[in-house]
């Protein structure tokens, strides 16, 4: 369905490009900002069905964006929000992650926009409520807890990696080319190696599964 979208990067030629693409898949973009005041200004007049803002930003040029989003979600904890980053920074994802609820969040990385059917996907998923999580910040998140993630095979360890991007089990088994049941099986393992619980809700599995590769 076509969402109605708040705007924030900074970059005047990156920015026209978001707006054409979201435009051209359909969305509305109610207002496309440069900096993170006018980002909270736009949200608090438009109400929109998502945001999506550059972590960096003016004033401080710092992580102006990601904090913006954080003040954003506390006023409305139901504002679904997908923060967009030039590099991999963990600790901007794991700040976003940490705002939890069970409203979509979505942190990638700017290269991802640049393929065009990916980006809307997870601009759609995160307004859905679901959590999408850049490939790229996922294998680094893996690299970096090598225990007890080696308790799982390197099936589970690919899995893993593709639940914590938010793909569901069929999504995962297309992907692998293989059986739906063969994908719960593996699940299943995995979440009883790491000592996770399911309870049903995919992007609650994934904010679990994060939560237990950030520790």
């Amino acid at each position: 369905m076509p969402l109605t979208v708040v705007l924030a990067e900074d970059s005047p030629l990156m920015r026209d490009g978001l707006v054409g693409v979201l435009t051209r898949f359909g969305h509305q973009v109610l207002a496309a900002v440069g900096d993170a005041d006018a980002l909270i200004a736009a949200v608090r007049e438009h109400a929109p069905d998502i945001v999506v803002t550059d972590v960096r930003m003016p004033p401080d040029n710092t992580d102006d964006g990601l904090r913006a989003a954080v003040a954003l979600r506390q006023e409305r904890p139901s504002l679904p929000v997908l923060v967009l980053s030039q590099y991999i920074e963990q600790s901007y994802a794991a700040h976003l992650l940490d705002l939890g609820s069970d409203t979509g969040v979505g942190y990638l990385l700017k290269d991802r926009v640049s393929a065009v059917s990916e980006f809307v996907a997870a601009v759609a998923q995160v307004a859905a409520g679901a959590t999408v999580v850049d490939p790229e910040v996922v294998r680094q998140l893996l690299n970096r807890r090598r225990d007890p993630l080696q308790r799982l095979t390197p099936r589970e360890r690919e899995v893993l990696a593709l639940m914590a991007e938010g793909r569901t089990n069929t999504a995962i088994a297309r992907e692998l080319y293989v059986t739906e049941a063969a994908v719960n099986k593996h699940v299943s393992n995995i979440l009883q190696k790491l000592e996770l619980h399911l309870d049903g809700h995919g992007h609650r599995r994934v904010l679990a599964v994060l939560t237990y590769l950030r520790g």
